[in-house]
């Protein structure tokens, strides 16, 4: 098949990217390698793969270029990958913000229906569409906030709540790609995420949370009583996580055979309510693998931060016959020795 991946340097965009080229996909990476890591990323992807590949330096914002990219390749898929991902960034910066998650979207939607409108496009969206879900029923326990009146996550129908800059843009773009499936028949399926982590995330303190605290915990265990970090709030929101293995293998299997069931539908992706941890749980859990004390400095809670998200992953497993494997001791094992090996040699 061919592939063209939308912030293909980005963390997830870079292992599909992988996966497909290991299988032996025509693939092409459109990056503007703007975000941190994404460098790095792209030599990996060029060590491994060599010449197989085609990069294109090019910003989703550029309504032309993105065309011309387009019409010239026609991909079977388009994994749109590429955004503005940080809450505190859109904050600071609306317009930005907008222009690269709500108008890039566009750009390609648009490309995508003049010039090769058979294409499947799959959306990375986000639950923060979903607004800080104050309006939930929470119980506070020493470790953790509970949502008891949705003990097995938060599904599809949830009402749609576009707080902060970030979540407008991104829920723009959501809703976009469901109204062109409506509207011009494009095979759009948009996957609103939890939490995601693994290798090749070069986490950042407002982006990438657990691979953030990862980052924390080593360099602690390197200078114990020297390195400080924070944490906003009390420590103990949710969130369910799923690790990167689980999520090229749903943006995969996606495309073949289960296309024609899941085109024009919303799945909320995550690691389900058995791959949850709040802060503090993730905190302890490196306590107990690395040996560590860890004791963060809180600062207040962040603009309209949820206490608790966990996906309701009932439709991806009906439909996309797709559930979460990797446990989250494993996959945070995993994502230290990458750290280890790749972020702090």
């Amino acid at each position: 098949m061919r592939w063209l991946i939308t912030g293909g340097c980005g963390f997830l965009g870079a292992n599909v990217a992988d996966r497909c080229l290991e299988r032996g996909d025509e693939v092409v990476v459109l990056d503007n390698l703007s975000r941190m890591g994404s460098r790095q990323n792209l030599e990996w992807l060029r060590t491994r793969h060599g010449q197989a590949w085609r990069m294109a330096e090019e910003d989703v914002r550029h309504a032309e270029g993105v065309a011309r990219l387009i019409a010239e390749f026609k991909p079977d898929v388009v994994a749109h990958l590429a955004g503005q991902v940080a809450m505190t960034t859109s904050l600071a910066n609306p317009r930005l913000d907008f222009e690269v998650n709500a108008l890039g979207s566009l750009n390609v939607l648009e490309a995508i229906r003049l010039h090769s409108p058979e294409s499947i496009v799959l959306y990375s969206s986000t639950n923060k569409v979903y607004g800080d879900l104050e309006w939930v029923r929470y119980v506070e326990t020493p470790t953790r906030y509970l949502a008891p009146d949705f003990s097995d996550g938060f599904d599809e129908s949830i009402p749609l709540s576009f707080a902060s800059p970030y979540g407008c843009s991104k829920g723009c773009a959501d809703q976009y790609m469901l109204d062109y499936a409506r509207m011009f028949g494009v095979r759009t399926v948009v996957f609103r995420h939890s939490s995601m982590y693994g290798g090749r995330q070069y986490a950042t303190y407002d982006q990438g949370w657990v691979g953030w605290f990862c980052l924390q915990a080593l360099q602690t265990a390197r200078k114990p009583g020297e390195h400080t970090f924070t944490i906003s709030g009390n420590g103990k929101q949710v969130r369910d996580v799923l690790h990167v293995d689980d999520l090229v293998r749903l943006y995969l299997d996606c495309t073949t055979p289960h296309i024609d069931q899941a085109a024009g539908k919303v799945f909320n992706i995550g690691g389900g309510a058995a791959q949850s941890l709040s802060i503090l749980e993730l905190l302890k859990l490196l306590e107990t693998t690395l040996n560590v004390q860890l004791n963060p400095q809180r600062l207040p809670p962040r603009a309209s931060d949820q206490k608790v998200f966990v996906a309701n992953v009932a439709r991806a497993r009906q439909v996309l016959h797709w559930t979460p494997r990797v446990r989250a001791y494993e996959g945070v094992a995993r994502m230290l020795e990458w750290m280890q090996t790749e972020v702090t040699p």
